[in-house]
């Protein structure tokens, strides 16, 4: 019997003649409402025509997580007064509730993404429906992409909705651009008549330290538990407590320890019978729950009870260092459209109230909606099912943000070194199989690899550890996880012994050779061999200094007292290094020998000469390497190639400088004097740059550099000789030199003073005497030299660049205060007539 009490209830009832009307109309549309309306249960059933008059269709509805679609299939059935698995369904992986009779079938994004690459029709479906499409996920914008691409080319009649709470309405109208020409799909608007709920700010207290990588301040978390404590005294009801991640959730339940009601724990790996628990609601007459929630509660579902929400204001977000290829969350100030999402949890059955543990003032502050997963995620899947749907570069498809240029090269490169796709990009018969496996391609190289090795069940085994990481407190070796999980009793054991059986279906399934014997016997090498094949960068050897250097070239640490602390060799599952570590944390890692790292990374084995510049001086050396780790060294001595001792001899010259070379007093004025003609005049008078030179060295250190072979050589280059190679002599202009940039300068005196080019200006260092009767001041190539005027001892007078400006203007003072200290010199009261000199007035008279 159909609910309908509970159905009137549900505000966007209204709204769903518009959106029927827009889909016949136009086939595309988005479905904008608040929290708590029923988008997620009503329209589903308004669509398959199982409520109202429309017709009888098929509907697919996409939900982004695994709790999402069981609570969403479980509501709608109960609404029709059926159990789950008749006219409503739903899959995940690993289950199916679904049969003939099924209208509305409720699955993950993934399995979306598996049946439309199985079968791009999407055959017997009219509608599909995509939930809470602002939450940004990857596989919900390649579902979208592909869902459009095959309403433009396959199936014009398959209506698409975009559905969420808080999402860019506009935005998903344009990408939903309608066949006809008609522009963008029309945006069906419902309203909500929620209960309401009144927001209260819980700033912190002040010395809160922000959060990094994983690391929330444990600080906050005693505030959010005491915010609890607050709420649950003020107020009725159930409490949903919204916090970034398991550890915290963890750590919060302890600090709540005494309050008068049950706490559980409602995370993506909680236990299906609490998950269950938290979903039925309370028992009449039951206590009073608090519930802590990662973000899978803030969306899709209803908690039953809750009445009051308190939002600890973070949310977590991957990261991926593609260059090395670890992943790692960050801890984010949730957005605006996130914060909206966790508020609609309190008003969806009675009045509610809302804590949010910041401060009012810095609530404007917040990114509108979360980061697209796009943006920030590791792109290999996206990059082979784009590659398998025949768009490798994913130009043509419709996503609201392109793959960033460089995430989307190191996906494939990674692809490629799996042979999952060609040079070209393109989707091998092998990567196709990899796609239909429901995993990573890393992991499902490795069960594809690792069961002819090993068995497929031991491979599947091993893989589906991998595929979700084990709770911590398994441990960090991946064997001892392997057996711990084996006879675990709990729900991740439960969930482990469901997925290895599918995989190893699935690995038969893909027609993979059974081991005979196979190569790895003990748990701990089949766990070593099967890891690596998955993650072969982050094969890792021991450093001699301690801790390990990956194959990736990153540094990894054991945790302290690590069981695998004294092994040679690992194969590292799960690492995360953050912006603040030098070196990558390993949570999960197995042992692996040498041959078996040899194997799994053989793409990145490499062996040649090295040569390079080292401690100041050349290196030179053939290595056998596997990417970062050295396997074997052996000294080259003189048989390097000369090509790459001259480029390890340039290498040192920029690092350390030209120096290295023997530059005489001469050499140095040389390069002094060109410099300034090239500052002044420009070409053809090269430019002296350390950076300059050593790009030109072809043309002045030869022959000598490319006969050179360690630093001792360069020292014994003469750089005054080599530096006259570089003067423009094909122009003439060489033979100018000594007349635009002279050495010395000849001044009224007779004497020849030489001239310093290496300031701003040339400087003419000169006793004063030796000046007299020159009105003029002396030009280099035109600009006019810094005279520094000197006393009869030779200590600085003066310093002019306008010789008649000092003579008019500023001798009288210096002549006042040097007559007192030399009074046997010449002091002529106007020295720009006077006779230049360099004796005294006594030896001038005798001369006279």
């Amino acid at each position: 019997m159909i609910r309908n009490d509970a159905l009137d209830r549900l505000p966007v009832r209204h709204a769903v003649p518009e959106l029927l009307t827009a889909l016949d109309r136009r086939g595309t549309a988005v479905l904008s409402a608040p929290p708590g309306t029923g988008k997620t249960t009503l329209v589903p059933l308004a669509l398959a025509g199982l409520i109202g008059d429309g017709p009888r269709r098929r509907v697919l509805v996409a939900e982004p997580r695994r709790m999402a679609v069981r609570a969403a299939a479980r509501r709608m059935a109960w609404l029709l007064g059926e159990e789950v698995g008749g006219t409503v369904g739903f899959s995940v992986r690993g289950e199916r509730r679904a049969g003939p009779s099924t209208r509305v079938e409720v699955v993950t994004t993934g399995i979306l993404l598996q049946r439309l690459q199985r079968d791009p029709e999407l055959a017997g479906v009219d509608v599909v429906l995509l939930d809470e499409c602002h939450e940004r996920h990857l596989d919900a914008d390649t579902a979208m992409a592909f869902l459009v691409d095959v309403r433009a080319t396959l199936r014009p009649e398959l209506k698409l909705i975009a559905a969420s709470a808080t999402s860019d309405a506009a935005a998903w109208a344009d990408l939903l651009t309608v066949l006809d020409g008609g522009g963008p799909a029309p945006v069906v608007w419902s309203k909500g008549e929620g209960h309401g709920c009144r927001v209260h700010f819980a700033a912190p207290p002040s010395g809160i330290r922000p959060a990094h990588g994983t690391w929330v301040d444990p600080a906050l978390l005693r505030h959010v538990a005491a915010t609890v404590r607050l709420a649950m005294e003020r107020h009725e009801g159930d409490v949903l407590c919204f916090l970034p991640g398991t550890g915290e959730i963890a750590r919060t339940a302890g600090l709540l320890g005494g309050v008068d009601a049950e706490v559980l724990q409602l995370h993506g790996r909680a236990p299906a019978a609490v998950q269950d628990a938290v979903l039925r609601g309370t028992e009449p007459g039951g206590r009073r729950r608090v519930v802590l929630a990662t973000s899978v509660a803030e969306s899709s579902l209803t908690v039953p009870g809750v009445r009051i929400v308190v939002d600890s204001g973070l949310a977590r977000e991957p990261r991926t260092d593609h260059a090395r290829g670890l992943g790692s969350l960050a801890t984010v100030a949730v957005s605006e459209a996130t914060a909206t999402q966790r508020l609609g949890r309190a008003g969806r059955e009675a009045f509610g109230f809302v804590y949010r543990c910041w401060a009012e003032a810095g609530d404007g502050g917040r990114p509108r909606f979360p980061s697209p997963e796009i943006k920030v995620a590791d792109l290999a899947d996206f990059a082979l099912r784009v590659a398998c749907w025949g768009d490798p570069t994913a130009e043509g498809l419709a996503l609201l943000d392109a793959p960033p240029a460089g995430a989307l090269a190191a996906a494939r490169s990674v692809l490629a070194s799996i042979g999952a796709v060609d040079a070209a990009g393109r989707a091998t018969e092998r990567g196709v199989r990899m796609s239909r496996l429901g995993l990573h391609p890393r992991l499902g190289r490795a069960l594809l690899d690792g069961a002819p090795e090993v068995g497929a069940r031991r491979a599947a085994e091993v893989v589906a550890l991998l595929s979700e990481e084990p709770p911590r407190e398994y441990g960090d070796d991946l064997a001892a996880a392997w057996r711990a999980a084996r006879r675990g009793s709990d729900g991740y054991g439960a969930r482990w012994k469901t997925e290895a059986r599918r995989l190893e279906r699935s690995a038969v399934e893909a027609a993979v050779p059974s081991a005979g014997g196979g190569s790895a016997d003990g748990e701990d090498a089949v766990a070593g061999l099967v890891t690596a094949l998955a993650f072969p960068e982050r094969v890792a050897r021991a450093r001699e200094q301690g801790g390990y250097l990956m194959v990736s070239g990153s540094g990894a640490r054991l945790a302290e007292g690590s069981a695998l602390g004294t092994t040679p060799w690992l194969a590292v599952a799960v690492a995360d290094r953050t912006a603040r570590d030098a070196t990558a944390r390993v949570r999960l890692a197995a042992v692996v020998d040498e041959e078996m790292a040899r194997r799994a990374a053989g793409h990145l084995r490499s062996t040649g000469e090295e040569v390079h510049w080292e401690d100041g001086d050349v290196v030179a050396r053939s290595v056998d390497r596997l990417g970062a780790v050295e396997l074997t060294v052996r000294p080259l001595g003189s048989g390097a190639a000369p090509a790459l001792v001259r480029a390890a001899l340039l290498d040192g010259l920029r690092r350390e400088g030209l120096g290295l070379l023997r530059w005489s007093r001469e050499a140095g004025e040389l390069r002094e004097r060109l410099a300034f003609l090239h500052r002044e005049l420009g070409s053809p008078w090269p430019d002296m740059a350390d950076e300059a030179l050593v790009d030109r060295a072809g043309e002045w250190l030869e022959p000598e550099l490319s006969r050179a072979a360690r630093r001792s050589d360069l020292g014994r280059i003469d750089a005054g000789e080599a530096l006259r190679r570089l003067l423009p002599w094909a122009s003439g202009e060489a033979g100018r030199l000594g007349e635009l940039a002279p050495e010395r300068i000849e001044v009224p005196s007779g004497s020849r003073i030489r001239v310093e080019y290496g300031g701003e200006r040339p400087v003419l260092a000169v006793k004063l005497q030796e000046m007299f009767g020159l009105a003029e001041t002396p030009r280099v190539a035109g600009v006019p030299v810094l005279v520094h005027l000197l006393s009869p001892a030779g200590r600085p007078a003066a310093v002019t660049a306008d010789l008649a400006s000092f003579w008019r203007d500023g001798y009288r003072a210096v002549r006042a205060e040097l007559r007192g200290r030399y009074p046997k010199h010449p002091w002529p009261e106007d020295p720009s007539v006077a006779e230049a000199t360099r004796y005294t007035s006594a030896r001038l008279r005798r001369e006279g």
